[in-house]
């Protein structure tokens, strides 16, 4: 698991431990305790973990503060794996409040249980009126409960695109028959950003290789596609279902990440003017900041990178999303001027901002300049996969030969399949 994102509170275990042990009241502001039992994750310690089975058991759930205090320390034993807090974990599969419930069953998931009975009382959370359905069925699957078949079934007309995609995936892996899992694969192009993002993980968890190239084509964050590719080359090389060489242009393609080789599920009705177009870089949905990407490419290029700069000073500085782009941009309008930021941003070690350096060292190969070689060698000894790999992409751009040499004993198969291939 990555945990680069979990340590940002700065808080000891000890202080941690005391806030969760403080009453509500007592505190300066409610939302302190649900950073104390967020920050416990950095500590898989006894005692950590006794405070978050407090954190549960002490709070009055009629209370919204506290309510969403419980929702945390749930989901922190489900991020510890702690398979002894699994009754009190069960306990909350009854609550009222449907997150809390929701993140009782991830967390019942995370953990792994093959307890039947634990499971069958997950299960009967499918006929809970207004409960979200898709991590139920999303748990079951990864469990293997094939005796939920029959009500999972129930789901695979659901309105809600996400669920849909769940139940869809999870009879075709408890029957064996992926004949309608083209419907999972529809939902790639969903105007909904969470269908798509959710039917990315179903195709990860039914290993079918076959919607790489589909996949490498969605418009969500690259860190989305990354993250299934990664897992899905890792399972069918190591099997032997498919080989690194005929899906490695599929993960360079999401590497580059160019507007023009997705699928794009936005249009505009008529072109929008230039300050319209940089604010939707700042959008949640990716497939909105992609659109705006190609707009600016297509449409703006002589006028885009001073734009870019500017709402870069402004405020992309400080908005990860939003930075990300810029940053690939600057690339693609190889705008040389840009050379030193996108240097500062390749050596940025902010964990917000990690996928921007990926975007930097891509940048850095369209610039096409050669000074930008021993910044990029440099980033090979990163322990980030996506990282390491991009600096070689540039590298073999910028047409340094070494790049066989240097990383043919990198400790990740991928890395040493990039580097010989």
């Amino acid at each position: 698991m990555d945990k680069r994102f979990f340590n940002i509170f700065g808080l000891t275990e000890e202080q941690a431990i005391a806030i969760i042990d403080t009453p509500i009241e007592q505190l300066d502001d409610p939302s302190e305790k649900y950073i104390a039992v967020s920050h416990l994750i950095n500590f898989p310690t006894e005692q950590s973990i006794a405070a978050l089975i407090r954190a549960i058991e002490n709070s009055n759930p009629d209370e919204l503060d506290q309510r969403i205090v419980r929702r945390k320390a749930v989901e922190s034993l489900g991020r510890l794996k702690v398979e002894s807090a699994l009754p009190v974990i069960r306990q909350c599969l009854s609550d009222d409040d449907i997150y809390t419930v929701e993140n009782a069953v991830w967390a019942i998931g995370e953990i792994d249980t093959k307890d039947p009975e634990i499971l069958e009382e997950v299960a009967q959370l499918l006929d809970k009126p207004g409960q979200i359905h898709r991590v139920i069925i999303h748990t079951l699957a990864n469990a293997d409960y094939k005796p939920a078949l029959e009500r999972v079934k129930k789901f695979t007309k659901a309105e809600d695109e996400p669920t849909r995609s769940a139940a869809i995936a999870t009879v075709c892996r408890f029957t064996g028959d992926y004949s309608e899992i083209t419907k999972v694969m529809a939902l790639l192009v969903s105007p909904n950003v969470n269908a798509r993002r959710g039917c990315i993980q179903d195709l990860i968890d039914s290993r079918y290789y076959k919607a790489i190239p589909d996949i490498a084509r969605c418009p969500v964050s690259l860190v989305f596609r990354l993250r299934a590719l990664r897992i899905l080359l890792d399972t069918g090389v190591s099997t032997g279902e498919i080989t690194f060489t005929e899906f490695q242009p599929y993960l360079e393609q999401v590497l580059n990440d160019h507007p023009k080789d997705l699928d794009l599920v936005h249009e505009y009705d008529v072109t929008p003017v230039l300050n319209f177009v940089i604010d939707e870089l700042y959008q949640t949905d990716f497939g909105r900041c992609y659109l705006a990407t190609k707009t600016l490419l297509d449409v703006y290029r002589q006028e885009a990178a001073e734009a870019l700069l500017a709402t870069y000073a402004q405020k992309a500085h400080n908005d990860y999303g939003a930075h990300y782009h810029v940053m690939k941009l600057l690339g693609w309008l190889k705008y040389t001027p840009a050379y030193d930021l996108l240097v500062e941003n390749l050596h940025n070690r902010e964990p917000q901002f990690q996928k921007s350096r990926t975007a930097c060292a891509i940048a850095l190969g369209q610039l096409g300049e050669e000074r930008a070689i021993p910044e990029l060698k440099a980033i090979l000894k990163t322990p980030i996969w996506d990282l390491k790999y991009a600096a070689l992409m540039a590298l073999e751009q910028l047409g340094d030969s070494s790049i066989r040499e240097i990383a043919s004993d990198d400790p990740d198969w991928l890395i040493r399949a990039k580097a010989t291939s």
